[in-house]
């Protein structure tokens, strides 16, 4: 069996946080999938001037030591290099979308959702409307620009349209707390959703790959939220920062996440609704749901996560883990869904 030559795009173009945030999962992918008998990584590394490094590891040190190129010569590089195979690790808007474009440019295949895609799932309001029509049940929301006057009553969540890792978002039950709501979510993005609030009952992501061409469920994935303590997850819940300043994962443990008994009768139920979901949008190889299930056992469609890194604490990988897909075989079986379809 040949080797395959696989490049992982990490960095980001826009901000240092999503260059943390995306050097972090990729850390952890490439130490958790390495097989030189299979695999012949190779790492493009983004920085928010634009700039392309090729770093033999994502150590600070390697990373700034790598020779910065312009994108014209770092495309020249990689061609240079013959991959045959590219990872997304990049979590901004454009690392989503731009970037993914430019390897359809280029002829190179990659794993994953296409451009087109993760832009209409990265802005919130966009994934509701095209879900919705597809019989999914979303909470009634607006879409709001700068001086736009809310008309929904709390309780509502406030968020961003388009960032991620709860960003800006702030569960509001008071109309005079609205200015400031609106006022940090519009420090994330040009449009806010001001969506009704889902009273609970639970909070689960549900997952879906592609195997042989056909939609498989994986187990929900479960998070800690309590009604009069928690009743939102917030940026506090997914991330954290070390001591040293790096960041780090908050939500990767059995006390404010955990996998749900497939027996629940959750489990079908969101399953089915995941595949609505992943059709609705076009997505392939697999994609990732959240959604509110309220008091009386109804799924509420929250919004669409496309992306995984193939990090072993990657909610898909975690998902695929539970149901008996260790991360090698998860990775292995979507390398085969990306390239049987060139």
């Amino acid at each position: 069996m040949s080797v395959l030559r696989i490049l992982h795009v990490v960095g980001s173009a826009q901000n240092e946080f999503y260059c943390d945030l995306s050097r972090l999962y990729a850390q952890d992918c490439l130490s958790a999938t390495a097989d030189r008998s299979r695999y012949d990584f190779h790492i493009a590394y983004i920085t928010p001037d634009g700039l392309w490094r090729f770093p033999s590891s994502l150590n600070r040190e390697d990373i700034n030591t790598a020779k910065p190129m312009s994108l014209a010569d770092a495309i020249q590089f990689i061609t240079s290099k013959n991959i045959d195979l590219v990872l997304p690790q990049m979590f901004c808007t454009a690392g989503m979308t731009y970037y993914r474009a430019l390897f359809d440019l280029l002829g190179i295949p990659y794993i994953g959702n296409t451009p087109d895609v993760m832009a209409i799932a990265l802005h919130k309001a966009r994934a509701k409307a095209i879900v919705s029509a597809a019989g999914v049940k979303i909470p009634h929301s607006e879409l709001l620009r700068r001086g736009d006057v809310p008309t929904i009553k709390p309780p509502v969540v406030v968020k961003p349209e388009s960032s991620a890792n709860s960003l800006g978002v702030t569960l509001v039950t008071n109309s005079a707390d609205y200015e400031t709501a609106l006022k940090k979510a519009f420090e994330h993005s040009k449009e806010v959703i001001v969506e009704e609030f889902i009273e609970l009952g639970r909070e689960v992501r549900g997952g879906i790959i592609v195997k042989d061409g056909e939609l498989v469920g994986l187990p929900l994935e479960e998070y800690l939220v309590i009604p009069d303590e928690n009743p939102i997850r917030t940026y506090a819940d997914k991330l954290k920062a070390t001591d040293e300043g790096e960041l780090s994962f908050a939500a990767k443990d059995n006390k404010k996440s955990w996998i749900v008994d497939p027996k629940d009768p959750a489990t079908e139920r969101v399953q089915e609704i995941a595949k609505k979901c992943h059709q609705a949008l076009g997505c392939r190889h697999y994609s990732l749901f959240d959604f509110r299930i309220d008091p009386h056992g109804q799924p509420w469609f929250i919004e669409a996560g496309l992306y995984c890194s193939f990090a072993s604490k990657s909610v898909i990988s975690t998902m695929a883990k539970a149901s008996g897909i260790p991360l090698n075989e998860l990775f292995s079986k979507m390398i085969d869904e990306t390239l049987i379809s060139v």
